[in-house]
């Protein structure tokens, strides 16, 4: 089997992976799996109000949330997308877990072709939330992750970050920038 198609079966399985994205190393589970998403909160000492971002293979991972948006702004989302741009969508199709104390839940369409294949493979969305534990800065390479951590995640996919500096960037539908993105 591929690394893709192992990670898809790790996570369909209730796993917790180890993944590259755009700018820094990700954690990533089924959002749907409160197990899984306990996990990640316990590996990282994230608190759970905090909220955890999703990524997905397309915009159409996202389309039960974005279908009640005005066309302009829909299409100012999708434009963005892949790319290294969350967006703060309306999260009613979320468990309380993925939104923690908001209403609104982080999505993206990554700039990391891995990522949107493992998604694809999963067949939704994903948590993904940045490899560290909180307060420490971010993984970058394979060789870190799996030295860190491949005890405490079911599996460690091969790969390498899509060259950006850091985390992306975060904008809210009204146009605020909640975080600028790392280059």
């Amino acid at each position: 089997m591929t690394d893709v198609v192992n990670a898809a079966v790790c996570l369909k399985a209730g796993g917790v992976i180890a993944h590259a994205t755009e700018g820094v190393w990700g954690l990533a589970c089924d959002p749907f799996n409160r197990k899984a998403v306990d996990r990640i909160l316990t590996i990282k000492g994230r608190e759970a109000a905090k909220g955890m971002l999703l990524i997905g293979a397309s915009s159409d991972t996202f389309d039960n949330t974005l279908a009640a948006m005005e066309p302009d702004l829909r299409a100012r989302v999708e434009a963005s997308w892949p790319g290294h741009v969350t967006w703060l969508l309306p999260g009613d199709a979320y468990p309380q877990s993925i939104r923690g104390q908001h209403q609104t839940v982080a999505c993206r369409v990554p700039d990391h072709t891995q990522a949107r294949e493992i998604a694809a493979a999963f067949g939704g969305s994903l948590v993904s939330t940045s490899l560290n534990r909180a307060g420490e800065p971010p993984v970058l390479q394979y060789s870190q992750a799996k030295a860190l951590f491949h005890t405490e995640v079911d599996l460690v996919v091969p790969g390498q970050t899509a060259g950006y500096t850091g985390a992306s960037a975060i904008i809210d539908l009204d146009g605020t920038v909640i975080r600028e993105a790392a280059q």
